[in-house]
């Protein structure tokens, strides 16, 4: 077991049930998956970006991505359907964990002028999404290979039914939020 689900079955999980008043303990909130998505829409020139963001958000993750592909044609973009202009990772388990651990505690504080994350980003299901403008801050990219810095999106999917719930999860888990609820 990874060191924050350890110390979420051990101490938060009882502070949730406690803190949100719910009776059973299955029904604690708890991370289910989180998705990283890089999106690359200059891969219809050039489809070598798609390789080079799959190798970095491989690095990044652990996990080899997968390729996000067009859902309809687009001419405005000189998009086809079908075409691949995305890569991303569903994290579960063990690596879900890791990573989480390691995004709180060591690539948020690496972000440039990080005043907290918002706590507006929640969908209004229990999900959190936040964006990265680099890959930069991750401590697995070497910065000598680096053609050119790439955002992502980083979707934290919870079992809470409401955003309150979402939000003292994410909370007890270490998540810098900026505004209080």
């Amino acid at each position: 077991m990874s060191r924050l689900q350890e110390k979420y079955n051990n101490e938060y999980l009882a502070e949730l049930q406690e803190e949100l008043s719910i009776s059973n303990k299955m029904a604690v909130p708890r991370l289910k998956k989180i998705i990283v998505n890089v999106g690359v829409g200059e891969a219809n020139q050039n489809i070598k970006l798609l390789d080079t963001a799959q190798q970095e958000l491989s690095l990044i993750t652990g996990q080899w991505p997968a390729i996000g592909r067009a859902k309809k044609s687009i001419s405005q973009f000189k998009l086809r359907q079908g075409q691949p202009i995305a890569c991303y990772v569903t994290l579960r388990g063990k690596r879900m964990y890791e990573f989480m651990d390691r995004l709180v505690n060591v690539i948020l504080p690496r972000v440039r002028d990080f005043r907290g994350v918002p706590s507006r980003a929640f969908d209004g299901r229990g999900n959190y999404t936040m964006g990265m403008k680099e890959q930069l801050v991750f401590p697995e990219i070497d910065y000598t290979k680096v053609e050119r810095p790439r955002g992502m999106n980083i979707t934290v999917v919870t079992s809470a039914k409401t955003d309150k719930e979402a939000y003292a999860l994410l909370k007890k888990l270490g998540m810098p939020f900026t505004d209080m609820r």
